[in-house]
């Protein structure tokens, strides 16, 4: 019956952007956050072109407190006249017509983000409102749309445009005219889009990401070197302290507005300060505020002249005041001058092992593409494009990989041909550069396992891949991956030919640093056949593989693994009394033999090679580095018990450096702590003896005996004193240190990793000046008491 059914009634034709409409994942991806990111990504992209064409440097990205998203530039604007073919003014056609656009061409954009011609009317069809003004041949002009739809909207309060108010839409097949709402100087050009999100295509999940938009315009700022981004939030006002309105009391209606006046009346532009290259990052994070300086004048002995000054004194201190606690909108800019060097220094966490290195250049490929020719008809023809290459790369002490790639500003978070031919040429040259220096490095080229994966190079490298083409080939409209093949061997051979230099180190400069590089890589590889052979021997042992733990582990019974405590132990001497003072069917012992090696300064073949870092990684059980599985982890804590003194606290220090360096994730879920062990006991006397008393810094043992006399409690003169965990009795240590019935730990919390990074870096790296500049600024601040937390 359905088959005598179907005639060309059946069929339905969708016109315009109502295709957009009906199937929005096929040009956004999803409707949900990701989309709704996705839409302001396109316009602010379309911006980010004209900076690319060298139009535009000044971009800036308000967030309205309805909703709304307004995005403003300073380029040449969409063109105001008629284009012959439809018949629209160029704004009608750029916002309404699907593959339509200067983008498919050369002549206009060489090198774009928005290739496809559909991210403005797709943002147009998927909007409840989207108001345009452009600024040309100085006129300011408007349009109005309504769900990809134009017309004329009839606001209330034409300052505050709203998606509700009655819309007249233009008849269709008609075209609607430009409005001209102002005047501006001739030289000036650019463009504003204004829109609001629709409701009825993204769904009740989908919710702006502040903190995406900051990285996209930081990130953009790094790729475009002199644009400068603007990004003004109205949603989220910075206030002072609330308790400064108590002292802005205003007698009368004409003081009230003045203050008012001095603190909203007047926005002043953030500055824009100078290029920070220590760490890379030029973002400033400023927002409006009133100016609340007044000139008082030269002062005159009279009392009317003083009067007037007290008032203008008075008043400047009130409008600082005001200015201080009332709401302001945030705003910040992002400038940047040093590309993808400076980049790659604000991504890079950790101590670097080499300089950032750099591989520019460009060079042609022909590739066959349609072309519009003179009667507007597609033909297939032979063009010769030009890429331009940018990347820069370093390693840092670690081995997490931070690889980003962009192509003409555009992120391709799946890669591509250029990521493929960065990675294969600098493989390539690696492997070379170790088969060279084989001996140096001792590394068996014989032996079929040592050689050198893509994974042992990426360990620790930091690299951002750029490159600018006319209309790359990208799957899909969210760029996600780009698959223009003629990049691929373009960037491979530079980056063969420039990091080769670099890598073999005969590019002056560059020995020493390439040798660490290559050690690095070498270590990598040594590392990864060394996991895989003692996979077995870092998991949780049961009771059939106990022998291959260290010998001097004295283990807690099995079963309670989700109680279980391993406390490392300073000393043989202190091993024996923390024996007699555990409770073996939960606590376990791991004795070192004083200070490990600091790993922040040692390589990781030292580090695996090192006897005592060897045994905790062992006998935590859960891998280490990039292997390191917290659910394999033996014990629920890992307790460092060292002495109550400095030795002690450089030891747990040390310890701290491996867990950071390498079982990070013990530190972040909070499995690791530090003993605290006594200072001092006080034995008490008369009707109290047989009582003690236990304290843990010399200050506290003098309040702690003032307190006593006090309260004429007699005690022991001769106040015992520990030297170490040793001097301890097995019930001592128990109950002060062990027992978690009576015992205080500290745990170890990393609340903030990238301040943690850097000052691993500064106390326990390699660089002497910075650490001591540090120690000689920060001695009379040092509180003992803060040690481990």
């Amino acid at each position: 019956m359905a088959k005598e059914n179907y005639s060309a009634d059946s069929l339905t034709v969708l016109e315009g952007l109502d295709a957009v409409r009906k199937r929005p994942g096929m040009y956004i991806g999803t409707t949900d956050s990701q989309g709704l990111m996705h839409c302001l990504w396109e316009i602010i992209d379309n911006s980010v072109d004209e900076a690319l064409a060298g139009a535009c440097n000044d971009i800036k990205v308000i967030l309205h407190t309805d909703g709304s998203i307004e995005v403003d530039d300073n380029g040449r604007g969409i063109p105001v006249d008629v284009e012959p073919k439809t018949g629209l003014t160029g704004v009608e056609v750029v916002l309404t017509k699907l593959h339509a656009g200067a983008k498919f061409g050369n002549a206009s954009y060489n090198a774009a983000g928005g290739l496809h011609g559909v991210g403005s009317s797709v943002v147009n069809a998927l909007s409840s409102r989207l108001d345009v003004e452009v600024d040309r041949n100085g006129k300011t002009y408007h349009m109005a749309f309504h769900q990809g739809h134009p017309g004329v909207y009839q606001d209330a309060d034409p300052s505050k445009p709203s998606p509700d108010s009655p819309f007249k839409r233009t008849r269709k097949n008609r075209a609607t005219e430009l409005e001209v709402i102002g005047k501006v100087s001739p030289k000036t050009t650019g463009t504003r889009i204004r829109y609001w999100a629709d409701p009825e295509i993204f769904n009740d999940t989908a919710r702006f990401s502040y903190e995406q938009l900051i990285d996209r315009v930081r990130q953009t700022t790094f790729l475009v070197p002199g644009l400068k981004i603007t990004v003004i939030d109205e949603n989220i006002p910075e206030t002072g302290d609330a308790s400064v309105d108590a002292m802005l009391e205003v007698d009368t209606p004409q003081n009230a507005a003045g203050i008012a006046g001095n603190a909203f009346g007047h926005d002043t532009d953030a500055g824009i300060g100078d290029v920070d290259s220590s760490d890379g990052a030029d973002s400033i994070d400023k927002a409006d505020h009133a100016d609340g300086n007044s000139d008082t004048g030269q002062v005159e002995d009279t009392a009317a002249d003083d009067a007037t000054d007290n008032r203008e004194a008075q008043a400047a201190s009130q409008a600082a005041l005001a200015s201080a606690a009332r709401p302001h909108r945030r705003v910040e800019e992002f400038l940047h001058t040093g590309g993808v060097k400076d980049f790659v220094d604000f991504l890079s966490k950790g101590e670097p092992v080499c300089d950032i290195w750099r591989i520019s250049g460009e060079d042609t490929y022909t590739e066959e593409t349609q072309a519009v020719d003179g009667k507007g008809e597609l033909h297939a023809q032979n063009i010769e494009r030009t890429c331009k290459v940018d990347i820069a790369l370093r390693w840092v002490n670690g081995y997490d990989t931070t690889l980003r790639s962009f192509v003409n500003v555009v992120e391709t978070p799946g890669g591509g041909m250029h990521v493929d031919g960065f990675l294969q040429g600098i493989t390539k040259q690696i492997r070379k550069s170790v088969e060279d220096n084989a001996r140096k490095l001792k590394v068996n080229l014989k032996d079929a396992k040592t050689r050198v994966e893509r994974d042992d190079i990426l360990a620790g490298l930091v690299a951002v891949v750029t490159v600018r083409i006319a209309e790359p080939q990208f799957q899909g409209q969210t760029k996600d991956v780009l698959g223009t093949a003629p990049v691929r061997p373009i960037v491979s051979k530079m980056t063969e030919q420039q990091f080769g230099e670099m890598i073999t180190g005969s590019k002056r400069g560059y020995k020493e640093q390439s040798g660490r590089v290559l050690e690095k890589i070498v270590g990598e590889m040594h590392a990864r056949i060394q996991a895989r052979k003692t996979k077995e021997v870092t998991r949780r042992k049961n009771a059939l593989e106990a022998a291959s733990m260290p010998a001097k582990l004295s283990d807690c019974q099995p079963g309670n693994d989700d109680i279980a405590e391993l406390f490392i132990v300073e000393g043989d001497s202190a091993l024996g009394t923390a024996k007699a003072a555990r409770n073996s069917s939960f606590q376990a012992l791991l004795p070192i033999r004083g200070k490990i090696l600091n790993v922040q300064k040692a390589s990781l073949s030292q580090m695996l090679s090192n006897k005592e870092c060897a045994s905790i990684i062992q006998v935590v059980g859960a891998g280490s580095g990039a292997s390191f599985d917290l659910s394999q982890a033996r014990y629920n804590k890992i307790i460092m018990m060292t002495d109550a003194d400095v030795d002690g606290a450089h030891i747990r220090i040390l310890l701290l450096t491996l867990f950071y360096r390498y079982m990070r994730p013990l530190i972040e879920a909070g499995h690791v702590y530090a003993a605290v062990p006594p200072l001092h006991r006080i034995a008490l006397a008369g009707k109290h003896k047989g009582e003690f008393i236990y304290t843990y810094s010399d200050d506290e043992l003098s309040g702690k005996l003032a307190d006593l006399e006090r309260r004429h409690i007699d005690y022991n003169p001769d106040i015992q004193r520990y030297k170490g965990l040793g001097e301890m009795d097995a019930d001592q240590l128990a109950d002060t240190t062990m027992d978690p019935r009576s015992r205080m730990l500290r745990r170890i919390r990393m609340e903030d990793a990238q301040k943690a990074a850097g000052i691993f870096d500064l106390l326990m790296g390699g660089e002497v000046p910075p650490r001591r500049q540090f120690i000689v600024e920060n001695a009379d601040d040092f509180d003992r008491s803060k040690i481990d937390t």
